[in-house]
Parts: structure tokens; C-alpha cells; sequence
């Protein structure tokens, strides 16, 4: 155990820091829980987002033979922009997703397959979803590391903090006990020898 001052100063001080200890564990602890609940929340937004994709995917099947097509679908869209809002999810800064912007360029009525206007829809549907779930793992990634940084400020309040400063404050508090008995010893002893000099002058008989 690191070295500990045994005044009443100290003990003053370890009182004061425990006090505020034990104000601030329940915040931390609140936050705690907050952060976790709302990372569930983005996990499971990732999941259906997942989920639509694989359906989304699942869907394309029947059309395999028509994309094996000598068509270059993908170079008729571009990602032109990610729109997204500065959100604030448990205290914590976080991107928020809202909207793709996707340039599509003029298609070959003429010169393409009937199909292409669906499958380029199908292509949009992707990318925006994909774009949102870059967009929730960046969530998840700040939240994850605000988590596991007020996760550590709670274990080091409950299991270092405060059990420590209970044992400071018992030290001290013997130390000073000690102290205040061994002050009162000397008195008695200082009081005594003062008795006993008295005592002794006062017994000297006159010849």
C-alpha cells in the first residue's frame, strides 16, 4: 500500500475524496448501462441492415444469367455523396445516416437490355444500405470505445478507489489513535514525575 500521510489534514482529505467517489460511481455506473443498451440497439440495426442485403442478394438469383451479360452496370451509377447529421447517442459524438446521393448516368434504351432500369434500382438499394452500415460500425466503434473507457473508470472507482480509501482512512484513524493514546501516557507520566518532584520537595523535614 503506497505511503500514507497520519494527520488530521489527511484524514480530512480521504474523507473528501471518498465522498466524492461515491457520487460519481452511480453516473458512471448509469452511463454505463446507457452506452451498453445503445450499443445493442446499433448491433441490432447492423443486423437487419444485414439482413435486407442478404434478401436483397437472395432476390438477384433468378437474375444471374442476365448480369453474366456483357453490361457494365456498376459504371452507369456513382457515390456522388454520403449525407449524414452529427448525432449524440449516451454523451457520446457519433455520425448519423440519412442519405446517399447517387449520380446515374443516361442509360441506352436503345442499345441496353429491358432489365437494366431494374437492375441498376437493385444496385442503389446496395449501395445505400452499405453506405448505412459503414456508417453504424463507426456508431458501434465510438460507442464500443466510450464503453470501454467508462467501464475502466468503474472498476477503478469499485475496486481500487474506493476500497483504498477506506484503508487509508483505518489507517489513519489508528495512527491518530495511537497517537492521541501515547500524548495522554506521556501527560500522565509528565504529570506524575511533577507530583512526585512536589511530593518530595514538600516531605524534606527542618533540622
Amino acid at each position: 500500500m503506497e505511503k500514507v500521510k497520519k494527520t488530521k489534514n489527511a484524514l480530512r482529505s480521504e474523507r473528501e475524496s471518498l465522498q466524492r467517489y461515491h457520487r460519481f460511481l452511480p453516473t458512471l455506473e448509469l452511463k454505463k448501462q446507457q452506452l451498453q443498451a445503445e450499443t445493442r440497439l446499433v448491433d441490432h440495426s447492423l443486423q437487419e441492415a444485414e439482413r435486407e442485403e442478404r434478401e436483397i442478394m437472395d432476390g438477384l438469383r433468378p437474375w444471374l444469367r442476365l448480369w453474366a451479360e456483357d453490361v457494365d452496370l456498376a459504371g452507369h451509377l456513382e457515390l456522388r455523396e454520403v449525407i449524414t447529421a452529427a448525432g449524440n447517442i449516451a454523451g457520446v459524438n457519433v455520425p448519423v445516416f440519412q442519405d446517399v446521393v447517387i449520380y446515374q448516368k443516361p442509360v441506352d434504351l436503345f442499345g441496353s437490355p429491358p432489365w437494366i432500369d431494374d437492375a441498376l434500382e437493385v444496385l442503389r438499394r446496395l449501395v445505400r444500405l452499405r453506405v448505412e452500415r459503414t456508417v453504424l460500425r463507426e456508431q458501434k466503434r465510438l460507442l464500443s470505445e466510450e464503453l470501454r473507457i467508462t467501464s475502466q473508470r468503474v472498476n477503478l472507482f469499485e475496486k481500487v478507489k474506493i476500497p483504498q480509501g477506506d484503508e487509508h482512512i483505518r489507517v489513519i484513524r489508528i495512527a491518530l489513535g495511537d497517537m492521541q493514546t501515547a500524548a495522554v501516557v506521556r501527560a500522565k507520566i509528565a504529570k506524575g514525575k511533577q507530583r512526585a518532584a512536589v511530593s518530595g520537595t514538600s516531605g524534606v523535614s527542618e533540622e
